[in-house]
């Protein structure tokens, strides 16, 4: 016996081939004996294809989805009861329909399978089935996955090929369905509309209920991310900040040991800090317990992905400005800054004996983090009086492959330029290490398109520059930073030919954009006036080097030209 939904297919069907006969017969009447150059397809329109099917929200079935979260009932719960009678109110799908799908979601392992029976052609789908059955669906390809939309998540599941032995598919079979429906609201969670009608179908009281009572890490994790997807929504945040208990169960979450469940709490605090409740959820924090249990698992965890979560976190705290003066005082009270030290030295140790980065991803989250701290107002004094740091962040610069930690390098940039400002003393020491020096030109390229990095870097070449005396410094010295500079000259011919420097003296009511200017332009004359030094006193220095002497001849003179065109 046919189904509704089996019913309402094969009318489609044959509203289709009649469409196609009356196509055909138009096409007949008006070619006359015209040979046609194409056949009409056998079915119009055409199925929509796998990626169509999975970028397309509104294709899901409302009651597929309370179906769903009925599921991740706890039992002997009043929400049980309260969500059974929001489904027999708001439910408009006929029983025979409901029947269709919870068939198919005890019969299908894979959700996807579900959504694909309801959008596409049937017959296309029956020839499918057979492949399907057999093959797992990784979340990775499933409808509105959170990753497409910037809410990146773990599921702690492997993509299984088609082909795997008979023991794999028993344990396919026999997997939680509790998880199965949970990690498909968590990527349906993805899309505003389907969050939206979760939330009015009592999704949250839902989840908070199995978050209380679950023993299990794997459901707490979950629902924590499917609450995660949900505040990443800002018209949900206030529904999410209104539901009682919920915050501060969320917070509670921060004392469990499982890494995974603590990654998916930082992203959701995270969330919850950006939208319109962030006051709500910062003064969950702000207990002393709370704040040191966060500062513990950023300094003591050992998982990549918890690290960076954790992380992006603090940065969630300083970016929101009425965040940051709730929780940041209490933070740098608790010892913000030394884990930061420790976080930039760990970071920095873990490159091997090629000095190749183990996880640049991360590095880049802590220079993140120290520049951010660097411009806080009332707190950049704190961090730009640490020497260590500083040294740290020099070391960055003296990576030699730059390009794999090239946004590293870009930050680490900022934050020396930031630091120099109340560390003058340390300029001379800089101005005499060749290789500090070396790495700065070598990220020029790096800064091309980024302003604010690209005039930081110069002014850090000023400072150095202006503290090299032509006067006071050996013939050997000199003839290193001239070789060096002329090493590095094609980059520096680059970088000029790319912004020209405006006149000294064109927008003198801009004193921002002069004071950059400046810069610029003090860095090129003091390095055209070291070329010249050395092409004078170049005769004593040619009697112990005559390698390549023609050659750097060469490029001195063009340098030389450059600097005269940009920068005098």
């Amino acid at each position: 016996m046919a189904t509704g939904l089996e019913q309402r297919l094969t009318e489609e069907d044959k509203e289709r081939e009649a469409l196609v006969k009356e196509k055909r017969g138009e096409e007949g009447e008006g070619g006359g004996g015209e040979e046609e150059e194409e056949e009409a397809p056998s079915h119009l329109p055409l199925a929509p294809s796998s990626s169509e099917i999975f970028d397309v929200s509104t294709t899901v079935d409302p009651s597929y989805i309370i179906s769903l979260i009925r599921r991740l009932l706890p039992c002997n719960t009043s929400v049980e009861k309260q969500c059974q009678q929001r489904d027999d109110k708001d439910s408009s799908v006929q029983e025979p329909d409901m029947n269709y799908l919870e068939q198919n979601l005890r019969n299908k392992m894979s959700a996807a399978q579900v959504l694909e029976d309801l959008v596409s052609d049937k017959s296309l789908a029956y020839s499918c089935e057979e492949k399907l059955d057999h093959r797992a669906i990784s979340t990775e390809n499933s409808l509105a996955s959170s990753k497409g939309n910037g809410m990146n998540h773990e599921f702690g599941r492997e993509e299984i090929n088609g082909g795997f032995d008979h023991e794999q598919s028993v344990a396919a079979e026999t997997k939680d369905p509790w998880e199965d429906c949970g990690c498909t609201l968590w990527d349906l969670s993805a899309s505003r509309t389907q969050a939206e009608f979760m939330v009015n179908n009592l999704i949250l009281e839902v989840l908070l209920a199995n978050i209380r009572v679950s023993k299990s890490s794997r459901v707490t994790e979950i629902c924590l991310g499917i609450i995660g997807n949900l505040a990443c929504h800002e018209v949900l945040s206030n529904a999410i900040v209104s539901k009682g208990g919920l915050i501060e169960t969320v917070v509670e979450q921060l004392f469990l040991d499982d890494s995974t469940c603590l990654s998916e709490t930082f992203r959701l605090l995270a969330a919850g800090l950006q939208g319109c409740g962030s006051i709500s959820w910062a003064e969950a924090l702000l207990p002393d317990q709370i704040l040191l249990r966060i500062l513990w698992i950023v300094g003591n965890t050992l998982n990549p992905t918890l690290l960076e979560k954790s992380i992006e976190f603090l940065l969630a705290i300083i970016d929101n400005q009425e965040v940051a003066t709730i929780l940041l005082q209490p933070l740098m009270k608790l010892g913000l800054p030394d884990l930061v030290v420790s976080l930039l030295a760990c970071e920095i140790s873990k490159s091997g004996d090629d000095s190749r980065l183990e996880r640049s991803s991360i590095l880049d989250l802590v220079l993140r983090l120290v520049e951010a701290l660097s411009v806080v107002d009332n707190y950049s004094q704190v961090i730009s009086s640490n020497e260590e740091l500083f040294h740290l962040v020099c070391r960055v610069v003296k990576l030699p492959e730059k390009f794999e930690a090239a946004s590293s390098c870009v930050s680490a940039v900022v934050i020396i330029a930031n630091l120099l400002v109340d560390m003058q003393h340390l300029i001379l020491e800089l101005s005499h290490d060749f290789l500090f020096l070396q790495g700065l030109l070598d990220i020029l390229p790096l800064v091309s398109d980024d302003l604010q990095a690209r005039n930081a870097l110069w002014c850090i070449l000023a400072s150095l520059l202006a503290h090299i005396q032509e006067s006071n410094i050996s013939i050997s010295a000199l003839h290193q930073f001239a070789l060096l500079l002329l090493d590095k000259s094609y980059l520096i011919e680059e970088d000029l030919e790319g912004h020209p420097l405006d006149k000294v003296g064109e927008d003198l009511e801009n004193s921002n954009a002069l004071k950059k200017s400046d810069a610029s332009a003090i860095s090129i004359r003091r390095i055209a006036s070291l070329i010249e030094k050395w092409m004078a006193e170049k005769p004593s220095v040619l009697e112990k080097d005559v390698a390549g002497a023609d050659e750097n001849d060469g490029k001195a003179h063009k340098l030389l030209n450059c600097c005269q065109k940009y920068g005098l």
